[in-house]
């Protein structure tokens, strides 16, 4: 159980106790909204350190991203984190944003850049009177406001980066800037997120960095997920989920198993926590936590 008395995302990461957090996206539909919280009502028991909503392409789930974080912080036991992209703001319109997770009691927020029409492989192109960099995001919101603050990470080389390298010295800027951890990008090779940590440290960073788990349980899907996003599927890993062919049920069973065994060998390496990319559902994080043998 994690310390009840601080909201702090960060320090909550940093009491040396095992951490489980959700990611859930904003409904569009009823249906939608009916399928997110059946997802939240079975994952409470398992008091996770907090959850988090994303924030659609230049900000086009704002509103809902804002009600549901809010409805998140006012009905549940969980400690809710809205995230918030610079895609299409003015910085006015921003700090709008921020004003409205404020008087909602959200206490904490995941800042980042976001992706341009197109995906994060075309051009970045500033919006006027906004802002060109995350970093710059985290430093305004570290001045100015009183949230703690996430950022991203990115095991594999970010699609508009020019090395790994140069992925590091950025989330090292980000961390001295105000970040107070950061969250992973999805991956499959353990070694890929354990070989990020150590460039990071090496730049004189210890904010705590929580690997993104994503099974595999539409290996085509996360193929063309991976391609836009700069995530790689090892051969090792298509050779497991291959081998069941059409086998749906199978293929899914095995996407399981991956994630698990990796989720064992990340929490064994020193990882400080999971934090589990949900689409909304429950079924596939509960059958991981029963491998791990997480109990409500």
């Amino acid at each position: 159980m994690v310390d009840p008395i601080s909201n702090r995302i960060a320090e909550r990461l940093r009491t040396g106790e095992r951490s489980f957090s959700f990611e859930f996206f904003p409904p569009k539909d009823e249906a939608g909204e009916e399928q997110l919280w059946k997802a939240i009502e079975a994952l409470e028991p398992y008091a996770p350190s907090f959850v988090s909503v994303t924030y659609g392409a230049g900000g086009s789930s704002r509103d809902n991203t804002i009600r549901v974080t809010s409805r998140i912080a006012r009905e549940t036991s969980l400690l809710p984190m809205a995230h918030l992209t610079i895609v299409g703001h003015t910085v006015e319109e921003i700090d709008a944003v921020l004003d409205e997770y404020a008087a909602s009691g959200i206490e904490n927020v995941l800042l980042l850049r976001g992706d341009p029409k197109g995906g994060p492989t075309q051009e970045w192109t500033p919006t006027p009177g906004g802002l060109s960099y995350a970093g710059e995001l985290v430093e305004r919101v570290a001045a100015q406001r009183d949230f703690g603050i996430g950022v991203a990470a990115f095991p594999e080389r970010h699609p508009a980066s020019p090395s790994i390298e140069h992925d590091a010295d950025i989330l090292a800027a980000k961390a001295r800037a105000g970040a107070g951890f950061a969250i992973t990008q999805m991956f499959y090779r353990c070694e890929d997120y354990f070989a990020l940590v150590e460039r990071v440290r090496e730049r004189g960073v210890d904010i705590p960095i929580l690997p993104g788990i994503m099974p595999i349980l539409n290996l085509a899907a996360i193929k063309r997920q991976g391609e836009l996003i700069g995530t790689s599927v090892p051969d090792h890993v298509v050779a497991r989920i291959e081998k069941h062919g059409d086998d749906a049920a199978a293929v899914r069973a095995e996407g399981i198993a991956i994630a698990a065994e990796m989720c064992e060998e990340l929490l064994a390496g020193g990882a400080p926590g999971l934090h589990f990319i949900t689409l909304n559902r429950s079924t596939a994080t509960l059958e991981i936590f029963d491998r791990l043998n997480v109990q409500v």
